[in-house]
């Protein structure tokens, strides 16, 4: 590619257009399919400009997992810190959520994660540090909105809680069309806001009732 292909872009320009380009495949085909000479000649720019911005390789990749992530954490940390529990729409915040894991491809960002293991760039640190951060604005919750005798719940009864949230959401942004269509709900176009509506009714309710779960923390 001559330099007079290239578009010229200022700094924070040229990055977006590589986070782009870079997500997009990875979205396809998971981080080996981040090469970065593939990605140069698709932006328009030259492998130093790349090395430049992001260092290596997988730097490139640990960039594209903070940005896809960063969208569902704000959200998730900005609903979850509103002043009065009672605010928070929990089935409207599952919506939400759900629609960011589709939109933007998160699910299966998350997904390559997982499966990918440690020894990926980017690793499982940051879907642990979101769904920690959101344990523990859930557990304080409970503690401040708890009224009446009884033993308060574990730490673990709310991560398991936010766990159960996690895997819900996740299988239904991967898996979800095929297992409503296995299980006879495939004809039914309201069985996926269904679904949600009942798990924020299953997920309010435990939360907000005393559970004796023999591991208090």
């Amino acid at each position: 590619m001559s330099r007079s292909s290239r578009t010229r872009r200022t700094a924070a320009e040229s990055r977006k257009a590589i986070l782009d380009a870079a997500e997009s495949r990875f979205l396809a085909g998971g981080p080996a399919s981040l090469r970065l000479q593939e990605i140069a000649e698709e932006v328009g720019v030259s492998h130093p400009t790349i090395l430049h911005h992001f260092g290596s390789r997988e730097g490139l990749v640990r960039a594209v997992v903070e940005r896809a992530l960063e969208t569902l954490e704000v959200d998730l940390l900005r609903a979850l810190a509103e002043p009065e529990v009672e605010r928070i729409d929990v089935s409207a915040l599952l919506d939400r959520i759900l629609d960011t894991l589709d939109a933007r491809g998160q699910a299966r960002m998350l997904a390559w994660l997982a499966l990918s293991g440690p020894a990926e760039p980017g690793g499982r640190g940051a879907p642990r540090r979101l769904l920690g951060a959101i344990a523990e604005l859930v557990h304080a919750r409970r503690g401040a909105s708890r009224a009446g005798p009884g033993e308060p719940p574990g730490y673990d009864d709310t991560r398991f809680t936010v766990m159960l949230a996690a895997l819900a959401l996740l299988g239904d942004a991967l898996l979800g069309d095929a297992i409503r269509s296995s299980i006879g709900l495939g004809d039914d176009p309201d069985s996926a806001r269904r679904f949600r509506v009942w798990l924020a009714r299953l997920l309010v309710g435990h939360l907000g009732g005393a559970h004796d779960d023999g591991a208090k923390r």
